[in-house]
C-alpha cells in the first residue's frame, strides 16, 4: 500500500508540481482493492472539477501491478491490483515495527488487601493484548503490576481484621479457611472504610495503624505479632493474584509492590523543592494550574510520600530495572487527570523517562443500570464470578475446552469495544454462538480446519496466481490482516483485530455459501485461501489471547 501511495504522489507531484500526502482506503469490493479522494484535495486549489484532475491522474498512472484504474463518483480513484499481488498481500505479516525495542507493560495493578474484581478482569485482558500485539511487532515485551501494599485501605483492612481476631493474634489465622480468605479480606476492607468515616476514634486508630505498617518496611520488621499479620494477609492477596492470572491464561513477570518504591519517590521528590514542587502547609504539592491542570499532594503533612510520588518511584524503578525504550500503562481511564498532573510534574526533572511512557486510559466494568463498582461500598463483581457467571449462562459448558471457549467469550466481549468507553458485560451475550462474539469465531475457526481435514492435499497459497470473481472478495479481506495489525498496535487498540475477524469470518461465509470448495474444479486455489483463512484466524485470536480450537 505505501508502494501505491507514493507512486500517487510522485504522479500529482509531477502533474502539478505540489507534494500532497496520499491516502488509500478500502472501498467496497466492487469498486476494486483500493480508493483514494486525492483529486478532491487538489481540485479547489487548481480550479479544475475534481474528476477532470482524476482523470488526469489515472492517465498518468503506469504500474505494473496495477491491474485496473477508474474514476468514480464525484472525483474519487479506484485502483485494482493484479491477482498475484492481492495474493502477495493476503500472505503478508505485518512488519516489526518494534523490533529491538525493549517494552514494558504495566497493567491490571490489583492492591494487596483488597479484593479482584470484574474490572481487573477488563483490564488484565486489555493490557495482556496490548503486550500481545506489541510482542508481535517484535518488541521484547516484559508484563508487571504495580499494587499498593501500604496506604490507607492498608490500614483500614488491618484495622478491621485486629478487631475479628480480638487484637494482634496472627495465630488465629489458621481459622480462615482458603476458599474464604479473598472474601474475608473484602469484607474487612469496606468494614474498615466505613468505621473510617464514621467513628472519629477509629479514624485516628486508622490513621496510626498506617503508620505503623509505612514503619514495618522501614524497620524490614517480619517478626511482631502485627508484622506476622500484615505479611501473611499480604501473601493471600498475592496467592489470589496468581490463582487469578493463572486462570485467565496470563503470566505475569512480576509484581511491584508500593512498599518498594516509596522512598525512591520521597526522595525525588523532597529533591525537586523549589525547582518542581513547593511546600504548603507542612506538605510538598505541584502546582498543576500553570499548565492547566489542577494541584496535587506529592507528600502529606505527615511526611508520608502519596500516591503520586510513589508513581514518581516506580517510573525510575521500572527504568533502572529494564532500560525499556517504552513503557506503556493501562489504567482506568477516571485517573486520567491524576495522570496528566503526574505526567507534567515527571516531565519538569526527568524529561526523557515522561517521553517513553505512554498511558493507555480505558473504561469502567459496571453492574447492571449502569453503576459503578466500588470496593469502597462492597458492591462489587468478584473477578473469577466474572467467569463463573458466564459458565451458568450455558449450562453445556462444563469441561476444560469449555472454560477456553468460557475465557474466549469473555476477552472478545471486553476487546471489540473501542478502549475508552464503560463496559456493562452481559454473560449470556457473550457466548452466543451467532453474532459478534468470541465462540463465533472459535466457531468458525473450528468450522474451516474441519473442512481443510477433509481435502487430500492444501497447498500454499503462494502457488496460486489466478483468482475468480468470488474468490477474489475472499483474498481482498485476507489481504487486509496485516495493515489491521499494525494499526491496532500503533493505536494500541485491540478492536480494530475483533472487528476485522468478524467481518473476515462473515466474508468466508458468504463465499462458502456461494462457491463448492471440495470436488470443484478450483478446489486446490480455494483451499489454500481456506488455509490462509484459519492461519489468520488463529493469529488474530491469539493477539486478542484467544484460543482457536481444532474443533467445538
Amino acid at each position: 500500500m505505501k508502494e501505491l501511495e507514493e507512486t500517487v504522489k510522485s504522479v500529482v507531484k509531477e502533474l502539478f508540481d505540489t507534494n500532497i500526502d496520499v491516502s488509500l482506503t478500502r472501498p467496497d469490493p466492487q469498486f476494486g482493492d483500493y480508493a483514494t479522494n486525492v483529486a478532491l484535495q487538489l481540485a479547489k486549489q487548481l480550479s479544475k472539477s475534481p474528476r477532470d484532475v482524476a482523470s488526469m491522474i489515472v492517465g498518468s498512472i503506469k504500474h505494473p501491478h496495477i491491474a485496473n484504474l477508474e474514476v468514480a463518483g464525484p472525483g474519487f480513484i479506484n485502483i485494482t491490483l493484479v491477482d498475484h499481488l492481492l495474493i502477495e498481500q493476503a500472505m503478508c505479516q505485518p512488519t516489526q515495527s518494534m523490533a529491538g525495542k525493549v517494552v514494558l507493560a504495566e497493567y491490571s495493578d490489583p492492591n494487596p488487601f483488597k479484593v479482584l474484581h470484574a474490572g481487573h478482569v477488563y483490564t488484565t485482558v486489555v493490557g495482556d493484548s496490548i503486550a500481545n500485539l506489541l510482542a508481535s511487532a517484535g518488541a521484547d515485551v516484559h508484563r508487571v503490576n504495580y499494587g499498593g501494599d501500604v496506604g490507607m485501605h492498608v490500614a483500614k483492612t488491618m484495622w478491621a481484621i485486629l478487631q475479628r481476631l480480638g487484637g494482634e493474634f496472627p495465630e488465629k489465622l489458621r481459622d480462615i479457611k482458603i476458599a474464604e480468605r479473598s472474601v474475608w479480606m473484602s469484607s474487612a476492607y469496606v468494614e474498615g472504610n466505613n468505621i473510617f468515616e464514621a467513628n472519629e476514634d477509629a479514624k485516628n486508630e486508622i490513621t496510626d495503624l498506617n503508620k505503623r505498617v509505612y514503619q514495618l518496611h522501614a524497620d524490614a520488621d517480619k517478626d511482631s505479632p502485627f508484622a506476622r499479620i500484615y505479611w501473611k494477609c499480604r501473601q493471600w492477596s498475592y496467592d489470589a493474584f496468581d490463582a487469578f492470572y493463572k486462570r485467565l491464561g496470563t503470566q505475569m513477570e512480576r509484581y511491584y509492590p508500593e512498599s518498594e518504591v516509596a522512598d525512591i519517590g520521597l526522595s525525588l521528590v523532597k529533591e525537586q523543592v523549589g525547582k518542581v514542587f513547593e511546600e504548603s502547609e507542612g506538605a510538598i504539592i505541584f502546582r498543576g494550574e500553570k499548565f492547566g491542570l489542577h494541584t496535587r499532594v506529592f507528600v502529606n503533612k505527615k511526611g508520608i510520600p502519596t500516591y503520586e510520588a510513589k508513581e514518581i518511584g516506580l517510573i525510575v524503578k521500572k527504568y533502572k530495572d529494564y532500560n525499556y525504550d517504552l513503557s506503556v500503562i493501562v489504567t482506568a481511564n477516571e485517573q486520567e487527570q491524576y495522570m496528566a498532573v503526574l505526567s507534567k510534574a515527571i516531565e519538569q526533572f526527568l524529561p526523557d523517562l515522561a517521553a517513553l511512557t505512554r498511558y493507555v486510559p480505558h473504561g469502567m466494568v459496571k453492574l447492571d443500570g449502569g453503576v459503578k463498582m466500588s470496593s469502597r461500598r462492597g458492591n462489587i463483581i468478584p473477578a473469577l464470578e466474572v467467569i463463573d457467571a458466564t459458565i451458568l449462562a450455558n449450562k453445556e459448558l462444563n469441561d476444560k475446552d469449555d472454560e477456553l471457549t468460557v475465557l474466549g467469550a469473555i476477552k472478545y466481549s471486553f476487546l471489540k469495544n473501542r478502549i475508552g468507553g464503560d463496559i456493562i458485560y452481559d454473560p449470556v451475550e457473550s457466548v452466543a454462538l451467532e453474532g459478534n462474539s468470541g465462540p463465533y469465531l472459535q466457531y468458525a475457526h473450528a468450522r474451516a480446519r474441519s473442512i481443510l481435514r477433509k481435502a487430500d492435499n492444501v497447498t500454499s497459497l503462494k502457488n496460486v496466481s489466478i483468482l475468480d470473481a468470488q474468490e477474489r472478495i475472499f483474498a481482498q479481506k485476507l489481504s487486509e490482516y496485516s495493515e489491521t495489525v499494525e494499526k491496532a498496535t500503533e493505536e494500541l487498540m485491540p478492536h480494530h483485530i475483533c472487528t476485522y475477524l468478524y467481518e473476515l469470518a462473515q466474508v468466508f461465509n458468504r463465499f462458502y455459501e456461494k462457491n463448492r470448495v471440495l470436488g470443484d474444479d478450483r478446489e486446490s486455489t480455494r483451499l489454500s485461501l481456506m488455509n490462509r483463512y484459519t492461519e489468520i484466524l488463529q493469529q488474530g485470536l491469539g493477539l486478542l489471547g484467544i484460543v482457536a480450537p481444532e474443533s467445538m
